[in-house]
C-alpha cells in the first residue's frame, strides 16, 4: 500500500510539472514545485486540497490521467485497508490479511468504475459539462469578461464524490453551475458522497457473519450525521444582526440556487466524510455553524467518514469503547471474539493521537511564525479558526477550506502536504498493524461475561467515547476559535 501510494505521488508530480508539454494543456503555465508537491500528495491521499484555481491551473489531460485516476485508486486504497482490518477480526492464527493489489483491482473495477460510468451519464444528462473544449470568453452581468473552460467535468465530478475525494474542476467547486447545475444534481451529489461510507458497515456485518454488528456501527454514524446536519442548519438559520434579519437568512457565501438548508446539508455531509467538496463558503458561515464543520472533521470523519477510512476509524474507536467497558467490570475486553490486550490498545491509541498532534502542532506553528501569520486576512478568533480549519482539513484528509488565508506559499504547501501524508498513512499503518495482531489470535468463545456489541447500550457507549475523546483533545483549540467568536 505504501509503495503504491509513493509511486502515485511521483507519477502525479511528474505529470503536473510536465503538463505544459502534454496534449490538451490549454496553455496553462507550469506549476511551481512546492505547489505541485502539495497537489500530488493531496490527490494521492484522498484529500484533494487545492491551493490553486482548478480551471486556470490544470489542463484536461492532467485532470483525466492524473487527478481523476487518483480519485479512483485513492478511494480504493481506503476500502482495501478496512477490508484488511475486518479480515483481522475474522481470521485466526495467521499472518495473512489479504492481498492489496487484488483488493485494489476488484474495488476499482467492480465497484467504483461501474457506478461512476452510470452516474456520470446521469450528471451529464442533468446539465453538467462533459467535453474537451478550451476556454470561452463570456460577458458577465456587470459587463466584464471572464474565461471559462469546458472539460470532462461530469466524469470527474462523479468519482470525486463517490470516492469521497473532494476538490473541484472549477475553483467554485460544487457551487459552480457547470459542476452542480440544478437542485437535483445538488441532492444527487450529497447522496453520492454518503452512499459508500454508509453502505460499508453492512459489508462489515456480512464479513464478520453478524449483520447486527454492522447495524450498530451504522447507527452511531447515522446519529452523528443527523445531529450535525440539524445543528448546522439551526445555526445557519439564526439571523443575529440587522443585515441578516433584513435578508431573512445568513446568505453570505451561499449559492442562491440552493439556499441555507441545502448548503447546510452539504456542509455537514462533506465535513463528516473525507470529501471536501463544497457548495457554499464555510468561511462565511455563522461562528457556531462554521465551528461545527471543523468539529465534524475533528471527529476523525467517522460519521460516516471516507470510503474505508470512516469505517476503520469507527472500528478503532469501537475497540477503545470495548476496552473501556472491560475496565469498568474488571474483565479482559473482547471484541468479535478477539482479546484486546496491551498491543492492540497501543495501536489504537497511536491511531487516535496521530491526527490531533498534526492539527495542533501545525496550527500552533502557523500562528507562531510571523511570516505565515501575515498571510491571514482576518485576525482574532476568526483568523485562528481559518488556520485551525486548514490543518484539520489537511490532517484528516478532507480537503475543504475555510479560506481567508494565503496558502499558496512554500511554507503552507510544504506543511499542509506533510500533514496530508502523515495524516493518511500513519493511521493506515496502525490499522494494518492492529489487523495483523488480531489475525494471529485464537478466537475466544462467547460467554456470559462477553459485552454484547450489537445492542443500543453499546451504540450509546461508542457514541460517548467518540465525543469524549474528541472533546478532550480539541476543546481548547475550539474555545480559542469558533466558540470565542460565537460568544463575542
Amino acid at each position: 500500500m505504501l509503495a503504491f501510494s509513493a509511486l502515485s505521488v511521483l507519477f502525479l508530480y511528474g505529470l503536473i510539472r510536465l503538463q505544459t508539454h502534454l496534449l490538451l494543456s490549454l496553455g496553462v503555465p507550469e506549476m511551481e514545485a512546492h505547489q505541485a508537491w502539495n497537489t500530488a500528495v493531496s490527490f494521492t491521499t484522498n484529500t484533494n486540497w487545492q491551493s490553486y484555481s482548478g480551471e486556470s491551473a490544470m489542463g484536461h489531460l492532467v485532470q483525466m490521467a492524473g487527478l481523476a485516476v487518483q480519485n479512483f485508486v485513492s478511494a480504493a486504497v481506503g476500502i482495501a485497508v478496512v477490508a484488511a482490518l475486518i479480515r483481522g477480526f475474522t481470521r485466526h492464527r495467521t499472518d495473512r490479511v489479504g492481498n492489496f493489489w487484488v483488493d485494489l483491482t476488484r474495488i476499482s473495477l467492480r465497484l467504483l468504475l461501474p457506478l461512476s460510468i452510470v452516474l456520470a451519464l446521469v450528471l451529464a444528462a442533468s446539465g453538467m459539462v462533459q467535453n474537451l473544449h478550451g476556454f470561452h470568453q463570456v460577458t458577465t452581468l456587470t459587463g466584464g469578461t471572464q474565461s471559462i473552460p469546458g472539460g470532462p467535468v461530469a466524469s470527474q465530478e462523479v468519482v470525486k464524490l463517490l470516492g469521497t475525494n473532494g476538490g473541484g474542476f472549477y475553483n467554485a467547486n460544487s457551487a459552480h453551475p457547470f459542476e452542480n447545475p440544478t437542485g437535483f444534481t445538488n441532492w444527487l451529489e450529497v447522496f453520492l458522497l454518503l452512499v459508500i461510507p454508509f453502505a460499508l458497515p453492512r459489508t462489515f456485518g456480512r464479513m464478520v457473519g453478524d449483520h447486527r454488528q454492522g447495524y450498530a456501527v451504522v447507527a452511531v454514524m447515522g446519529l452523528f450525521w443527523a445531529a450535525s446536519t440539524a445543528l448546522v442548519t439551526f445555526f445557519e438559520h439564526q439571523h443575529a444582526g440587522s443585515a441578516l434579519q433584513a435578508a431573512g437568512a445568513a446568505l453570505e457565501g451561499k449559492e442562491q440556487r440552493f439556499g441555507v438548508a441545502a448548503s447546510s446539508l452539504f456542509a455537514a455531509s462533506t465535513t463528516l466524510t473525507s470529501t471536501g467538496a463544497v457548495n457554499s463558503f464555510h468561511d462565511s458561515f455563522t461562528p457556531f455553524g462554521g465551528g461545527l464543520t471543523v468539529f465534524d472533521m475533528m471527529l476523525g470523519e467517522i460519521a460516516p467518514g471516507g470510503t474505508g477510512s470512516g469505517l476503520y476509524g469507527m472500528l478503532v474507536l469501537a475497540v477503545v469503547a470495548v476496552f473501556v467497558a472491560g475496565l469498568m467490570v474488571g474483565r479482559t475486553p473482547e471484541y468479535l471474539g478477539k482479546k484486546l490486550g496491551g498491543r492492540e490498545m497501543k495501536f489504537a491509541s497511536l491511531y487516535i493521537l496521530t491526527t490531533p498532534v498534526l492539527v495542533l502542532i501545525g496550527t500552533g506553528a502557523a500562528i507562531a511564525l510571523p511570516g505565515e501569520r501575515a498571510g491571514m486576512l482576518n485576525s482574532g478568533p476568526h483568523g485562528f479558526s481559518e488556520v485551525l480549519y486548514a490543518f484539520t482539513s489537511a490532517s484528516n484528509n478532507n480537503g475543504s477550506a475555510f479560506a481567508g488565508i494565503t496558502v499558496n506559499t512554500t511554507w503552507y504547501d510544504t506543511a499542509l502536504g506533510l500533514a496530508m501524508v502523515l495524516g493518511r498513512f500513519l493511521p493506515m499503518v496502525f490499522v494494518l498493524a492492529l489487523a495483523g495482531s488480531l489475525a494471529r489470535q485464537q478466537p475466544v468463545p462467547v460467554s456470559a461475561g462477553t459485552l454484547p456489541t450489537h445492542r443500543p447500550l453499546f451504540v450509546g457507549l461508542l457514541s460517548s467515547v467518540v465525543l469524549i475523546v474528541v472533546g478532550l483533545t480539541y476543546f481548547p483549540a475550539l474555545a480559542l476559535g469558533p466558540i470565542a467568536e460565537g460568544l463575542h
